[in-house]
């Protein structure tokens, strides 16, 4: 008697799904639509940035990321724009290739990684958790708290001492580069383009150990800053999937800090991930100049009109810290006076390098080397930001012009967070397998 009644129920349940109201095409919906529907997608997606840098004074019980500071990113910031995951980085400048050299750079380093513990660990580990796997990324986000993780910018501060690696490692960091700009004791750097000077013509004897150590440890590799010669090296040396996590096309923006096509190429063959750079000077630099130049002769008009003087970053350097914070408060003064004036005379003349900008070269990306290859960095607090991206809590609007784009969630899943971890998943996996011989 039950089976007589299936028939008429699935007959039942298809008559109700055809009448279920169809989603809209994004082309089809009004802005409202579209935009509500792409929230929708922000909320639900892990959205993680893998390039974020920090000054430790901003890591004090005094003065931290639980407050609204002028840093491009802190916690207000984060929940604001929906934000999951900020990668903070331990970056240290280059310098001297000597022990007191290296004992400096070491100094700095450490520095660093105890400012990112004590905010996760003393200050608010209620409100952000460190985490170490892709794993710890989904329990601390589904907890309904921030995520920090620590990346290495330049490799300097490891010196001679290979076993660094491991107590960088077991210190948080999941991933370094070898270099930055300047060549290190590890690696060339991409500004030998620059004068076609290079000390190590890619990777040096120790760079090709700390790439072993890497790979045994579980500390994926970062591609960006390391000339072209030395990232072509490092992927055919690695074992495990490599990351450029603050890089975009060469193709698009011919500068030394993008990727060109070949390295692409490569990328894809090694597995790895691209983290596309929200720079604006690295996404169009001609659009930027040009900005640039008008922008500034507002902002100078401005000043002069107001008998105040602007100065260079030395001259303030060598101010006591009233004169600088009275300094600051004023130029802030002439900043907004001049933004007024910029937004109503050069917005169509010479319009700043925006999101849609910065979404070309995703969009180059995923047709060049595919969709799981591509991810999303902003190099926030070190140069990094983009007209409708300019700070944490705008994180929405890469996410909307995506949206506009055709993305689907999935794949907007993909770039904002699961493409990095599933390399980190590899690249730690690669790990256990390496220590278990």
């Amino acid at each position: 008697m039950k089976k007589q009644w299936k028939p008429l129920l699935l007959a039942a349940f298809f008559v109700l799904a055809a009448c279920e109201p169809k989603q809209k095409e994004v082309g089809d919906m009004t802005e409202a639509e579209l935009t509500e529907y792409a929230k929708g997608i922000h909320e639900r997606v892990i959205t993680l940035d893998t390039h974020v840098d920090i000054n430790t004074s901003n890591f004090t019980a005094e003065k931290n990321y639980t407050e609204r500071l002028s840093s491009q990113v802190n916690l207000p910031k984060m929940i604001e724009g929906g934000l999951d995951v900020a990668w903070f980085i331990v970056y240290t400048g280059q310098g001297e290739l000597t022990e007191e050299g290296y004992a400096r750079a070491y100094e700095n380093a450490d520095d660093k990684f105890n400012a990112i513990h004590r905010l996760t660990e003393e200050i608010a580990p209620d409100k952000i958790g460190l985490a170490l796997t892709s794993d710890d990324v989904r329990s601390i986000v589904a907890s309904g708290r921030k995520v920090a993780m620590i990346g290495v910018e330049n490799g300097y501060p490891i010196g001679t001492d290979i076993s660094r690696v491991k107590e960088f490692y077991e210190r948080g960091a999941r991933y370094m580069s070898l270099a930055h700009n300047g060549h290190s004791q590890l690696s060339d750097s991409n500004t030998g383009e620059r004068d076609d000077v290079w000390l190590h013509n890619g990777l040096s004897d120790l760079g090709r150990e700390v790439i072993a150590e890497m790979n045994k440890w579980g500390m994926m590799i970062d591609l960006s800053h390391p000339s072209k010669a030395a990232n072509m090296e490092m992927m055919k040396l690695s074992k495990a999937p490599v990351v450029a996590s603050h890089s975009s096309a060469r193709a698009l923006n011919n500068v030394s800090r993008n990727l060109d096509d070949e390295e692409l190429m490569m990328v894809k063959e090694n597995g790895g991930v691209v983290q596309t750079v929200a720079f604006k000077s690295y996404v169009n630099t001609d659009k930027n100049n040009a900005n640039r130049e008008a922008t500034n002769k507002i902002l100078q008009e401005v000043a002069e009109a107001e008998g105040f003087e602007m100065l260079g970053r030395a001259e303030m350097r060598d101010m006591n810290e009233a004169d600088r914070e009275a300094y600051m408060t004023k130029m802030a003064e002439i900043r907004e006076k001049a933004d007024k004036r910029t937004e109503a005379e050069i917005g169509n003349i010479a319009p700043p390098v925006d999101v849609a900008d910065f979404v070309d070269h995703i969009d180059y990306l995923v047709n060049k080397i595919g969709l799981e290859h591509v991810g999303i960095s902003s190099d926030f607090d070190g140069g990094g930001g983009v007209e409708g991206w300019m700070g944490a809590e705008e994180t929405f609007n890469v996410t909307l012009e995506l949206v506009r784009r055709g993305y689907s969630e999935d794949q907007i899943a993909m770039l904002w967070s699961g493409n990095l971890l599933r390399v980190l998943d590899e690249v730690q996996a690669v790990a256990k397998q390496i220590q278990g011989n």
